[in-house]
């Protein structure tokens, strides 16, 4: 059986299994010497030590920005964030219905990202904060000037993290399903 602890990790919760008796063999092989099993609580030492270290990287891997597509086809999406610096917007990522994805690793540095999502039909989900975006894989900086600088300009929605969020999942849905973040 398992579970789901406070981390997210999966866990087993089974009883380990007992060391089995050990006999001597009987009859014509009786010199042959018994093969011994792993002592239990080796089994179990190492056991809590693949537990601790899923736990530990289960919680470093939270800390992220994510994406989840929970409409019915398959979505293309682009993120934007500033980095201190300038403002960078990246793209493409391609979730299948039902996929989950990390766009940016680590702990969110800013409480606002911009997100833009076009599905296979044509539908969009779009907003009025305007980044520069190209048709195939990009990494740009700056939002200002796009077409003058040979990108489009495309309406992202925002999304506010809050100020101490260290990670943050938005969950696209379909237009006659509520959209719900985090």
């Amino acid at each position: 059986m398992t579970t789901s602890n406070s981390t997210g990790a999966r866990v087993d919760t089974r009883a380990p299994r007992s060391d089995q008796s050990l006999e001597a063999p009987t009859g014509a092989d009786s010199h042959e010497r018994p093969v011994s099993t792993m002592p239990n609580r080796t089994i179990r030492t190492a056991s809590l030590a693949l537990a601790a270290l899923g736990c530990l990287w289960s919680a470093t891997a939270m800390a992220d920005f994510r994406l989840c597509n929970n409409a019915s086809t398959r979505v293309s999406v682009s993120v934007s964030y500033t980095d201190g610096r300038a403002w960078v917007t990246e793209g493409w990522w391609n979730l299948t219905a039902g996929a989950c994805e990390v766009l940016l690793r680590g702990p969110l540095a800013a409480q606002f990202y911009y997100v833009y999502a076009m599905d296979e039909r044509g539908g969009e989900w779009k907003g009025k904060s305007f980044m520069c975006t190209r048709d195939r894989e990009f990494r740009i900086e700056g939002r200002e000037n796009c077409l003058v600088r040979g990108f489009e300009r495309t309406g992202f929605f925002e999304v506010d993290t809050g100020r101490d969020a260290k990670n943050w999942t938005v969950q696209l849905t379909d237009a006659n399903q509520p959209q719900a973040a985090r």
